[in-house]
């Protein structure tokens, strides 16, 4: 079966349709998300792009905040009083004809990377910071890492993500990468950690021996894991 994965970034919004296996089938589509981003404003967006691709049966939706049971509780960079219980799966199975499935954009990436085997953190760099924990493969959903403090009364959002990037510049960010790291690996005790996002490729140092880069195209197939069942 067919399924329609889609990326929700703060940024942009990506998407493209996945074989039963997890194979591409389409090129990947990217259009800059609305602005202000108010659901009828994202979702006709997606209802617009969706019609580019390929058939599709189903869709899974990566979502830049907390969702619970496809539900979006909130949208820290889309605005939080946008997403406030945005009942989103059941607005997208309802503009796409499809049933669709919702979850937090980092889970969904997560569910696409990770290995099954121990304690494996997923952590991804744009916008803002997000990230996924999974044990022996199960999924702590809706981790906040990116809202927690970081140090100086900042959290780790607030001094790696994007706008920080462009206003200090790779090397002092790649400095704020690394020590955020060594803050985390002591904190989870992570068998391996995935670290993902559109900024990554700004990480200019030598990564430890249990961290490992993933691109999208890898972590889109979570969007047929979220139909596992």
């Amino acid at each position: 079966m067919t399924t329609l994965a889609i990326d929700i970034g703060g940024g942009t919004i990506k998407m493209l349709v996945l074989s039963p296996e997890g194979e591409a089938v389409s090129d990947s589509l990217s259009e800059p998300t609305p602005r202000p981003a108010t659901p009828d404003a994202l979702l006709s967006l997606i209802h617009d792009m969706s019609d580019a691709l390929p058939p599709h049966r189903r869709v899974s939706v990566g979502f830049p905040g907390v969702v619970k049971e496809g539900v979006a509780l909130n949208a820290p960079n889309l605005g939080n009083e946008l997403w406030d219980r945005v009942p989103l799966a059941q607005r997208l199975t309802q503009i796409l004809e499809r049933p669709a499935r919702a979850v937090n954009d980092v889970d969904l990436q997560g569910l696409g990377v990770v290995r099954g085997r121990g304690v494996e953190l997923v952590l991804t760099l744009g916008t803002g910071v997000g990230a996924a924990l999974f044990t022996d493969g199960a999924l702590v959903p809706n981790l906040e890492i990116g809202h927690h403090p970081f140090r100086d009364g900042n959290s780790y959002e607030d001094l790696l993500r994007d706008t920080e990037l462009k206003r200090i510049g790779p090397s002092e960010w790649t400095a704020r990468v690394m020590s955020a790291l060594a803050q985390l690996a002591p904190i989870f005790n992570y068998d391996l950690l995935h670290l993902g996002g559109g900024n990554v490729v700004n990480v200019k140092a030598r990564l430890p021996e249990d961290t490992r880069i993933f691109t999208l195209a890898e972590a889109m197939r979570g969007a047929l894991a979220l139909w596992a069942d």
